[in-house]
């Protein structure tokens, strides 16, 4: 998800300020947060620990919506691109990021050194719920999918 601009009120984009004060990490759930039928130790949480790559653009991105579910601030840093990563991850406490939606890719896969997916996020904010929809950039990097940057629409 992008440093862009923050998602219609109330909710904040996951990335769109510098946090002041680590936030507490969620526990980590039994069911993969990315929306595949698979236990998050053995999906994102491989990627998350270091022990696997992701091998298309759209599992990084379903990663990375994992990350930001765990609040796991190294792994989103490690997978985003240098000129566009930023110093740090804020994670808002009253944002909790409930599903993922992938509406399209395009290229991305095996033998690709660029693609892109469209996806929905949805999260909420105390008793308001919302979707943040973004459009992301992503490229092979020395052989590892980084997350380029989206637009938000």
């Amino acid at each position: 998800m992008s440093r862009r601009r923050r998602p219609t009120a109330p909710a904040p984009s996951p990335s769109s300020a510098p946090s002041s004060s680590p936030s507490p990490s969620p526990a980590a759930p039994e069911a993969c947060p990315c929306g595949l039928p698979a236990r998050y130790a053995e999906c994102c949480g491989r990627l998350h620990r270091g022990e696997a790559q992701a091998a298309t653009a759209e599992l990084l991105m379903r990663s990375r919506f994992s990350a930001f579910t765990v609040h796991d601030e190294a792994y989103l840093l490690r997978s985003w691109a240098p000129e566009t990563r930023p110093a740090e991850v804020d994670f808002d406490p009253e944002l909790r990021w409930e599903r993922l939606e992938v509406l399209g890719a395009t290229e991305g896969g095996a033998f690709h050194t660029e693609g892109t997916v469209e996806f929905r996020a949805h999260y909420r904010v105390g008793r308001e719920a919302g979707a943040l929809r973004e459009n992301s950039r992503f490229r092979r990097e020395a052989g590892a999918w980084v997350y380029v940057d989206g637009v938000v629409g």
